[in-house]
C-alpha cells in the first residue's frame, strides 16, 4: 500500500499516470476505490459536493411555431440567454421521449463492451473521424480526467454511419435516428438565434448543411472523491452551438458575473443548448460563448450526448458585416473548425487557454 495524499490513499504505481493508459487501465474504467494522484485537481478549482443550481432559461421551442407575437416573444428570450449566459435549455422541441431514452441506453452499452472492442477505436489523433479515448491527449495531459468518450461524425448520416461501432448491435440504428433529428433541431436553433441577432433566420442555412456534427458520447464513471477530481476541465464549444443530452446532473456553467460555478438543473425531456465560440465570434462578441465543466457522482454513473454543430472543417467563422461599424469594430479574427482541432496539440486546456481568447483582437 502507497503513501496518502491530500487524505486520497495513493498507491505505489501511481507514477504510472505519466504513461499512456492502455484500454481498460485507466482509474475510472477499472473503478478504483481511491483517486490518484494525477487525477487531483489543484485546491482552488476543486468543486463543491453540495453546488448552488443555476437559474437556466426553459424556453418553450413549440411556441415558435404559434405565430408571430409568440414566435417574438421566444426570439427575444433567446436573445437574452445568448447575451446572459450562452446557455439555455429547450422543452417541447418535437424529438420523442422514446428517441432520447433509446439513444441514452445504447450510449451507455458502448462503454460496457470488453476493452478489445473499444480498443479498435483508440486513438489519440484529434482528426480521427472514430475515436475512442480516456482524455484530451491521452497519457500527456499534465491532469487526468475521469471519463471516457466515443466521439464520431454524424453529418451527413450516410457518409458516416457505417465507420460507428456495430457493437452494440443497436447502437447505430438508434444513435442514427438520434443524430437526424438533432441535426434537424439544430438547423431551427440556428435559425432562431440569427433572427435574434437581427441578421435574419436563414444567414447560417446553407453553411450549416454543409457542415459539420460531431457526436460525443461522454462516460462519467462513479468517483470515490468527487471532490477532488474532475470528469471534464473548464471549457468552452468550438463550435457554433452544441445540443447536449444527459442522464443524470453534473454540469457545471461559470457565472461570470458572480465568478460562481452553478450547476445546471435537470429537466426531464429537456436539451441543453451551448453556444459555441464560433456564435460569440458571429455575434462580435454580442453573444457568449459559455463556460463549462463536468463534475462526478460518487454512486452512480453519468452518460451525456452532446451533439456538436459547426460549419466545414475548413469554413472560417468571423463576424457578421451587418454587426461590424465604426462604433463595433471587428473584435475577433477568423478561424475555422480545423483550426481549433490544431490547438490542442499545442495548448495544455487544463492550463486555461481557451481558443476563444486566441482569436481575439
Amino acid at each position: 500500500m502507497g503513501e496518502k495524499a491530500s487524505g486520497i490513499e495513493i498507491l505505489d504505481d501511481d507514477k504510472s499516470c505519466s504513461s499512456s493508459f492502455s484500454i481498460g487501465k485507466s482509474a475510472q474504467e477499472r473503478g478504483l476505490s481511491y483517486v490518484p494522484e494525477c487525477y487531483v485537481i489543484p485546491t482552488s478549482h476543486r468543486p463543491s459536493l453540495t453546488p448552488d443550481v443555476a437559474n437556466v432559461p426553459i424556453i418553450d421551442f413549440g411556441k415558435l411555431k404559434q405565430g408571430s407575437h409568440e414566435r417574438a416573444i421566444v426570439i427575444q428570450e433567446i436573445r437574452t440567454a445568448c447575451r446572459q449566459l450562452g446557455f439555455f435549455q429547450i422543452v417541447n422541441h418535437g424529438i420523442c421521449q422514446s428517441v432520447l431514452d433509446e439513444a441514452l441506453a445504447s450510449a451507455s452499452e458502448i462503454f460496457k463492451l470488453p476493452g478489445s472492442e473499444k480498443a479498435k477505436f483508440m486513438s489519440d489523433d484529434v482528426h480521427k473521424p472514430v475515436r475512442y479515448g480516456t482524455s484530451f491527449k491521452d497519457g500527456t495531459d499534465k491532469i487526468q480526467f475521469w471519463g471516457v468518450f466515443l466521439k464520431h461524425y454524424a453529418h451527413p448520416l450516410a457518409d458516416w454511419i457505417n465507420t460507428w461501432p456495430d457493437n452494440p448491435s443497436n447502437y447505430r440504428e438508434t444513435m442514427g435516428k438520434y443524430c437526424k433529428e438533432v441535426k434537424k433541431l439544430s438547423f431551427e436553433i440556428t435559425e432562431a438565434i440569427t433572427e435574434s441577432l437581427g441578421i435574419g433566420p436563414t444567414y447560417m442555412s446553407n453553411k450549416l448543411e454543409d457542415g459539420l456534427q460531431v457526436i460525443t458520447v461522454n462516460c462519467y464513471p462513479p468517483c470515490p472523491n468527487p471532490e477532488i477530481a474532475l470528469g471534464l476541465p473548464p471549457h468552452s464549444e468550438y463550435s457554433c452551438l452544441t445540443i447536449v443530452l444527459q442522464s443524470c446532473p453534473g454540469l457545471e456553467i461559470m457565472h461570470a458575473e458572480e465568478g460562481a460555478w452553478k450547476q445546471v438543473p435537470q429537466l426531464h425531456g429537456a436539451l441543453q443548448v451551448h453556444g459555441g465560440d464560433h456564435f460569440e465570434v458571429l455575434s462580435n462578441g454580442l453573444y457568449k460563448s459559455v463556460v463549462q465543466r463536468t463534475t462526478l457522482i460518487r454512486e452512480r454513473t453519468r452518460i451525456s450526448i452532446a451533439s456538436l454543430h459547426s460549419l466545414g472543417l475548413d469554413e472560417k467563422m468571423g463576424a457578421a458585416k451587418e454587426l461590424v461599424d465604426e462604433e463595433h469594430p471587428g473584435r475577433y479574427k477568423e478561424s475555422s473548425f480545423k483550426d481549433f482541432l490544431n490547438f490542442p496539440s499545442t495548448n495544455d486546456l487544463k492550463e486555461g487557454k481557451s481558443f476563444i481568447n486566441t482569436l481575439k483582437i
